[in-house]
């Protein structure tokens, strides 16, 4: 199975599992880094929540949109840079390798 990767790293159009929402230096959380986090879990991102990159702003990649659900929203590269994901044809393909159908 692949290692899981950034949000801001998912190519477009590939479905994905969500498996984490953090910081990189989670020892010195500024209050707005809180509020980042919190933002992001109520949105919808939360372990377990299917997503996609559904475009890419020009020039520079941002902001990145992501569908979640049924829902689109905006994600500035940093906040996508905290959601870790695993790309779904990966987790299928463990699974059968696993023999789970």
């Amino acid at each position: 199975m692949l290692e899981p990767l950034n949000l801001s790293d998912l190519a477009i159009g590939v479905d994905a599992e969500v498996v984490a929402v953090h910081l990189l230096n989670a020892d010195d959380l500024a209050a707005e880094d809180r509020d980042v986090l919190l933002r992001l879990i109520e949105i919808g991102f939360v372990p377990g929540e299917k997503v996609r990159v559904i475009a890419h702003g020009f020039p520079g990649r941002e902001p990145v949109a992501v569908r979640v659900g049924s829902t689109t929203f905006a994600l500035r590269r940093f906040e996508a840079a905290l959601i870790q994901v695993q790309p779904l044809a990966s987790l299928q393909a463990a699974a059968t390798a696993g023999g789970v159908q």
